[in-house]
């Protein structure tokens, strides 16, 4: 697919024929699942794009609010918000856990 060309530094046209050549595909093959695909791609494809000619993504943040949320959903019902702010700061940073100050 078009993904396997990031930090290549394609030229325009094989962006363009390697998602033509996608979208062909996914419409005659008749499957739903395809249709809905091609669907996906095209409504995400200026970011797509994007990683395609940087080779940049969100992941690492993307996975920093995944501990967040994780780490708030373990510590509902908590009664001090400085508390869960802290466990969440823990959760998040690569420093010695349990040494960090509150103030």
């Amino acid at each position: 697919m078009t993904c396997s060309l990031a930090r290549t530094h394609p030229a325009r046209a094989v962006i363009a024929d390697r998602l033509f050549r996608f979208y062909d595909g996914c419409a005659a093959s008749g499957q739903p699942e395809l249709e809905r695909l091609a669907s996906t791609v095209e409504a995400w494809w200026p970011e797509i794009l994007a990683f395609i000619q940087t080779g940049i993504t969100n992941a690492c943040s993307e996975g920093t609010n995944r501990v967040i949320k994780t780490v708030t959903r373990d510590a509902y019902g908590f009664r001090n918000p400085e508390n869960q702010r802290l466990r969440t700061r823990c959760a998040t940073t690569r420093r010695s856990r349990g040494l960090l100050d509150p103030a």
